[in-house]
């Protein structure tokens, strides 16, 4: 199972000004070498030429920047990347509208910070004192100290490969590296399901009672949405260039959030020898009903990376995840099955008005999870044995 650990560099100054400069050289070539792509694109298809191609025209002049040949030839293969994401995105309907007339009309951009790739003949660790090594524009750096945890160190000594790629963001460098760690053998037989009941308020529910708040992220939501609000008022550039910040601040903290839920519920399954049963909430924006005041509330809520989380920890530990159907889960009743929207008497109390079960809706909603949870798997382990 791949992933990315990211660490940060930290050189001295006259290091550190090496490695922007390259970054700066790169993604300048980046840039020209795809204006050169986008005038010898086919015209009838609008694709841009083999990489094998367009590195003829481009390499000499590429490689003469003092950058080298490893490098150049990772910029032409990042420009022939960022092509392919943008056909891919326009015709899977990734950009709706106007955007993928936009995209497809004009050449790639990169900025100056953006990510570089780098691969084992250009860039080396020396895990045990915690450097790397660095072909930069003006030669090799040696020695670059950098920082991340015991955890992500230990990662990477077991698991790295491949490449990795340079890139700034708020000023410091970092590098991002690939990692390839075994998935855990799955769990041939559970004893039973977590169902886990997503929303707003709630951000996580368990069938076991156990209840993830979303309060306090809610709170640092609107104080956040009211500090964007001032700097949208200034209109200055060191408005924007906070409200940037600020953005990918409030992002991390959803990110350490739904880390910390997904974490606590596979904990809990592979502790008890359990699977989990999550919500399909695909396209939930476009089939309900909401009002403006909801509208932004559901934007902000970062159910899908709760999801995902979930998934990949769950992959790591073994521990089967099985999705099911989220319809009527909050309106139906686990202990008679009678499904109507008066159940749900309010957001946080449900009250079957067939048999008269009575208890939070989210747990209800969960336990619902649950029950679709078992029946999945065991329909799908039935298909296997009759297979």
């Amino acid at each position: 199972m791949k992933q990315v650990v990211v660490v940060k560099l930290v050189p001295d100054a006259a290091s550190r000004a090496v490695l922007v400069e390259t970054l700066r050289v790169c993604n300048a070539e980046a840039n020209r070498i795809a204006a050169i792509a986008f005038a010898h694109r086919d015209t009838e298809t609008g694709r841009i030429e083999r990489e094998y191609a367009l590195r003829g025209r481009v390499y000499a002049e590429a490689k003469a920047t003092g950058i080298g040949s490893q490098l150049a030839q990772h910029v032409v293969k990042k420009v022939c990347d960022a092509y392919r994401t943008v056909y891919a995105q326009a015709r899977s309907g990734l950009l709706r509208g106007r955007r993928p007339a936009k995209a497809l009309a004009k050449p790639v951009a990169f900025r100056a910070g953006a990510a570089q790739p780098f691969d084992d003949r250009c860039l080396s660790w020396d895990l045990e004192a915690r450097t790397v090594s660095i072909r930069a524009a003006e030669g090799r750096l040696r020695g670059i100290g950098f920082a991340c945890s015991k955890q992500d160190l230990k990662v990477l000594r077991a698991h790295r490969q491949g490449e990795l790629d340079l890139f700034e963001r708020d000023g410091e460098l970092y590098l991002a590296a690939t990692v390839d760690i075994p998935e855990a053998e799955a769990m041939p037989d559970p004893v039973d399901f977590i169902g886990v009941d997503r929303g707003v308020v709630n951000l996580a529910t368990t069938s076991d009672e156990v209840n993830f708040q979303g309060k306090g992220l809610e709170r640092y939501r609107r104080r956040m949405a009211r500090a964007r609000a001032e700097l949208q008022a200034k209109q200055t550039k060191a408005a924007k260039r906070r409200l940037k910040q600020r953005a990918r601040r409030e992002s991390r903290h959803a990110a350490h959030t739904n880390h910390k839920i997904a974490k606590a519920i596979v904990s809990a399954a592979e502790r008890t020898g359990r699977g989990i049963a999550l919500e399909d909430l695909e396209g939930i924006r476009e089939r309900v009903r909401l009002t403006r005041s909801q509208r932004g509330r559901i934007s902000n809520w970062p159910f899908y990376q709760l999801a995902q989380h979930i998934a990949y920890k769950a992959k790591r530990a073994g521990v089967p995840v099985v999705v099911v159907d989220a319809r009527h889960t909050s309106q139906m009743c686990p202990l008679c099955h009678h499904a109507e929207r008066a159940n749900r008497r309010s957001r946080d109390r449900f009250e079957c008005r067939g048999c008269g079960l009575a208890g939070p809706a989210d747990v209800i909603a969960a336990v619902n999870v649950r029950a679709r949870g078992r029946m999945a798997w065991a329909v799908s382990q039935g298909s296997r044995v009759a297979a």
